[in-house]
Formats: structure tokens, sequence, C-alpha cells
């Protein structure tokens, strides 16, 4: 496989296992409080909804859009989101944003779930669980969804995409399963950071060959432009390590009164 096809598989698993790390902390605090029916049911309703919409825009993708205009599209989407991603790993790197912590936000979860109370609906013993349930696995996976395609898709790779975001699903849920606790041990920052640079990195290729660009060595040149991409972002980091953090001003004597 090329560095294009193994960068889409590689991205594919780490950005969907990170969204998967979220979902699966919400499934698992609606589970052990809510009941464990409502939260797969909820579970169950949202990846059906998932499938139909990967279907869907798979085969849009893949009939409909000229492969210039695809990439152009699919690389700007990418630049977009990966610099969020990106801008959210810098700030948490450098100590400007908090950390992203998996224990809190299960205890957050499950005090909000233990406050709410029961409402059975139809088939569905706890129509609070299942809600919570299916718009968390619906919300981060759509990301999911939204990464395998726009990736597979540009590199005519969406089995392959596909079947490295549906693997990182099973080990998250699995590992879930096994541990009974949500993944706090795994390094998601980090993740992120590593998902960032990569969509960064894949976005400014792919979108500067849609707009008619020719990259020196055609698929290699990811082998620059992603070390390029980490290197810049760790520099930002160190620079904003050395500036303090901003801290809330105090009230003013009016506002006081």
């Amino acid at each position: 496989m090329t560095a294009a096809v193994w960068g889409v598989v590689i991205a594919a698993f780490v950005a969907s296992f990170v969204e998967m790390v979220e979902a699966t902390t919400i499934v698992m605090a609606m589970g052990f409080t809510r009941g464990w029916r409502s939260a797969l049911l909820g579970t169950l309703a949202a990846v059906g909804a998932l499938a139909v919409v990967t279907v869907a825009a798979g085969y849009a993708i893949a009939t409909w859009l000229p492969e210039s205009v695809l990439q152009l599209v699919v690389g700007c989407l990418l630049l977009i989101f990966g610099l969020q991603w990106l801008r959210k790993a810098i700030l948490r790197a450098s100590g400007h944003k908090a950390l992203h912590d998996e224990q809190e936000i299960y205890r957050t979860q499950v005090s909000i779930a233990r406050a709410e109370q029961s409402r059975r609906t139809g088939l569905i013993p706890d129509l609070y669980g299942f809600t919570l349930s299916f718009k968390g696995v619906l919300l981060e996976g759509l990301e999911v969804v939204f990464i395998a395609l726009t990736f597979g898709g540009n590199a005519h790779q969406i089995p392959l995409a596909a079947l490295a975001a549906v693997c990182a699903v099973l080990v998250v849920a699995g590992a879930g399963l096994a541990l009974r606790a949500p993944l706090a041990r795994v390094p998601e920052n980090t993740l992120k950071f590593v998902v960032g640079v990569m969509l960064t990195a894949f976005g400014t290729f792919w979108g500067a060959e849609g707009a008619g660009a020719s990259w020196p060595g055609s698929d290699g040149a990811l082998l620059v432009i992603a070390p390029a991409v980490a290197v810049f972002a760790l520099a930002l980091v160190a620079l904003l390590r050395r500036v303090p953090p901003a801290t809330a001003k105090p009230p003013a004597m009016a506002e006081v009164r």
C-alpha cells in the first residue's frame, strides 16, 4: 500500500478510536445507572442510523462528484476539521485548556442520570437512558463516518477506511466491557493531537491537488507535510507554555453591588 493508503487506514482507525472512547463513556454511564437494556437499544438505534448515512453518503461520494471537485471539497473539510482538533490539542498541551478527563465526564453523566426520573415508553424501559445513549453514539459516530468517508472516498478506499473505523469501534467497545469502566488511561489528548496533525496534512495535500497543484513525489509528499505540521504544532505548544493562562478578571464593584 502507498503512503496515502496507509495514512487513510491509520487516520480512520485513530480518529474513530478517540470518538468511540467518548461515546462508550456515555453508554456505560447510562447502562450502570439507568439499565443496560435502554442503553443498548439506544446504541443499536444509533448504529442503524449511522449505517444508513454511511451507505447513502458513500454512494453519493463514489458516483456523483468528479475527482477534482471531490479532492478540493474533501481537502477543505479535512483542513477545517483538522485545524479545530489541532487547535484544541495545542491549547490542552500548553496548559491553556483543561485536559479531556473521561473519569470526570463519567461522574458527571452518572450524577445527572441518577437525578432524572424513569419513564417507560413502549419497548423502551427508560426513555432517558435510551435517548442519551442514542445521542452520544450518533453524534460521535457522525464524526467517525465523516472521517472514514472523506478519507476513503478521496483515496478510493471507502471499504478499507470503513473497516478501520469498525475495528476501532470493536476495540473500544470490547475494552469497555472487559474493564467495566471508562477508558481513562487511554492517552486521548495525545491521540487527538496526532489525528489533528494527520487531518491537517491530508487536507492540505488533497485541497492543493483539487485546486490544480502538483506535489513533488506525489503521495510521498505526505511524508514531509505531516512531520512539518507536527513540528509547527509542537513549536506552538512550546511557545504558549511561556505565556501564562488567562485568568478570569474579578467583577467590578458595581457588578458586585
